[in-house]
């Protein structure tokens, strides 16, 4: 009996502690990102400590005019007080356009990050994303991506 009182007391501590992510939040990613600058980023729940997130950056200047998609799925851990730490991995395409050299490339991807889900409908991240890219033109070598989100939650 002390055995099961025990066990309801520690889940209802761990339920109490635990905070739940929003089922859908959608902002703007601001960083480095591999020259894009800045990306649309769309996160979608799944479950309790899980969710998808989609990035769409494209990048306009004079020589290169470029887009990338990635996908990623993370795991989402709660630290304390609207306090969130994050990891994923998934991978992306991308297109793009420099002159003369044209093309399509892949990449794959990590995230880790730290996010505050404030009382208000918004949420604010810091995290860093290394991507491997593989493309001879464009995109062929290991980026480390340090960027802030901004996301509206609904």
């Amino acid at each position: 009996m002390k055995k099961l009182i025990l066990l309801v007391f520690l889940a209802g501590a761990t339920t109490l502690s635990a905070q739940s992510i929003s089922k859908n939040a959608l902002g703007v990613r601001l960083g480095d990102n591999d020259g894009f600058g800045g990306e649309i980023s769309y996160q979608r729940y799944l479950k309790e400590n899980n969710r998808l997130e989609f990035d769409l950056g494209w990048r306009d200047s004079n020589n290169v005019e470029a887009f990338k998609l990635v996908g990623l799925y993370q795991w989402v851990m709660p630290i304390d007080g609207g306090f969130n730490w994050y990891v994923g991995a998934g991978g992306g395409i991308g297109s793009f356009d420099a002159g003369e050299n044209d093309g399509t490339f892949a990449l794959v991807a990590g995230d880790l990050g730290i996010e505050y889900n404030f009382e208000i409908p918004l949420l604010i991240s810091l995290d860093m994303r290394p991507e491997l890219g593989f493309n001879d033109n464009y995109s062929d070598d290991l980026d480390l991506d340090i960027a802030l989100g901004l996301r509206y939650q609904f």
